[in-house]
């Protein structure tokens, strides 16, 4: 695991990616650590006084040439809304990189990476350096209608994107279980990668195991700490309670209690 730094980025840009997502992209003044994907940022909140936990994040991209990291904020409460208030030159405490990455699959292997809502964001970063042609990588995007969809048309080159929707408005309807490259497909892929909601999450593990195909997903525990001191982000799993901060939040979907 990467060393951890703790300092002050600056932000540069605060895009509105929908009504409910914003991309945050900041800068270090000095050189980023290596991070792995399925690594998170904990980020204090700037400005309010009456928010004493920092928040996590997924890390969505990262640029060692410009010395830029980047975050996707999707609104949930008081303090995600304050982050996604932020302006350009604004800076934020950030700890980073955090917890444990994903197993990178070795060449030749077919995978699939499943996000919902914020969850999108590590699966197209491991999709970028996961190193893979881009015929052996389906990436599948979750969300409720098409308006609440991050659009990755940007990710393109790294994969075949496919969308579902509750409503229908894009791609397939229904959830990403019922999704024909998962349901019909599942079989095919070497290893599945999966990060949202728990209930997508265990729906995804649960079809998983029955395949006996090889599967990680990456748990969104509250962790305010990222150090394993706070304990507010326990997972029980076959080895006893675990911190997601620091056991995972990546984890094997066998060694989860699900």
């Amino acid at each position: 695991m990467s060393n951890k730094e703790v300092g002050n980025l600056v932000v540069i840009e605060n895009i509105a990616l929908n009504t409910t997502n914003f991309l945050i992209r900041l800068n270090s003044s000095t050189p980023l650590p290596k991070v792995k994907p399925g690594q998170f940022i904990n980020v204090e909140i700037k400005g309010a006084s009456d928010i004493f936990l920092r928040r996590p994040f997924s890390i969505y991209e990262i640029d060692y040439l410009q010395n830029t990291i980047s975050i996707i904020v999707k609104i949930l409460g008081r303090g995600s809304k304050k982050l996604t208030e932020l302006k350009t030159g604004d800076s934020l405490s950030v700890i980073f990189p955090l917890g444990k990455g994903f197993t990178i699959p070795i060449e030749n292997e077919k995978v699939l990476l499943i996000g919902g809502g914020s969850g999108v964001a590590p699966m197209l970063f491991l999709a970028k350096e996961c190193g893979l042609e881009k015929q052996n990588v389906n990436i599948l995007i979750g969300a409720k209608t098409e308006t609440d969809h991050i659009k990755a048309e940007s990710y393109y080159q790294f994969g075949n994107i496919f969308y579902s929707t509750d409503d229908g408005s894009l791609g397939e309807k229904g959830f990403v279980t019922q999704h024909t490259v998962f349901r019909n497909k599942i079989k095919d892929y070497n290893k599945i990668y999966a990060c949202g909601p728990d209930a997508m999450m265990k729906a995804i593990a649960k079809e998983a195991k029955k395949a006996n195909v090889f599967c990680e997903v990456s748990l969104e525990n509250l962790m305010a700490c990222g150090f394993g001191v706070c304990l507010c982000c326990i997972e029980p799993t076959v080895n006893g309670n675990l911190c997601v901060c620091t056991d995972g939040p990546v984890f094997n979907i066998n060694d989860l209690k699900w």
